[in-house]
């Protein structure tokens, strides 16, 4: 049986997550500090371990957040969270299939990703590792050419 969105959570657009709790967190760096690494990989996985119905409208959801630079470290961060909702059903739902419906997950990986990612952050920065987020993208635009033909940013302009 699906969960459904109350309509009332649906106009307000509130949150369905009532508390966010850090339990542990584990890091390591495996190569020497300085040691170039080239083609560092690093990946991210976040997992929800296990989901407890602990009233009918609140379910407990434990979690780990890892990023792991591949041959270098790793960051494990692991806590709870607690969802506000059809418990009962997204607990059940969760024991038969050990997946979660889009409209729990999403905003259950927002709220993991948001308070784990500066933690993950700082904690690299304490072992010397890159910083777990993504370099952003950037893309130059191509160089128009003048309507005339001539490409004015190699020709010289006289007046």
């Amino acid at each position: 049986m699906p969960l459904k969105r109350t309509r009332a959570r649906a106009e307000l657009n509130e949150m369905p997550i009532k508390s966010f709790e850090l339990v542990s967190m584990e890091a390591k760096r495996y190569s020497k500090l300085g040691e170039r690494i080239p083609h560092l990989r690093v990946d991210h996985n976040t997992t929800v371990t296990n989901i407890t119905a602990t009233t009918e409208k609140e379910a407990q959801m434990d979690f780990r957040f890892t990023v792991n630079y591949v041959g270098v470290g790793m960051i494990k961060i692991e806590g709870r969270v607690v969802w506000d909702g059809e418990a009962k059903t997204l607990a059940t739902q969760w024991s038969q299939t050990n997946a979660l419906p889009n409209d729990v997950f999403n905003p259950v990986l927002a709220a993991i990703w948001a308070n784990c990612m500066p933690s993950a952050v700082v904690t690299a920065r304490d072992l010397g590792l890159p910083p777990p987020l993504p370099p952003p993208q950037i893309q130059t635009a191509p160089q128009q050419k003048a309507p005339s033909g001539k490409d004015k940013s190699r020709s010289m302009e006289v007046a």
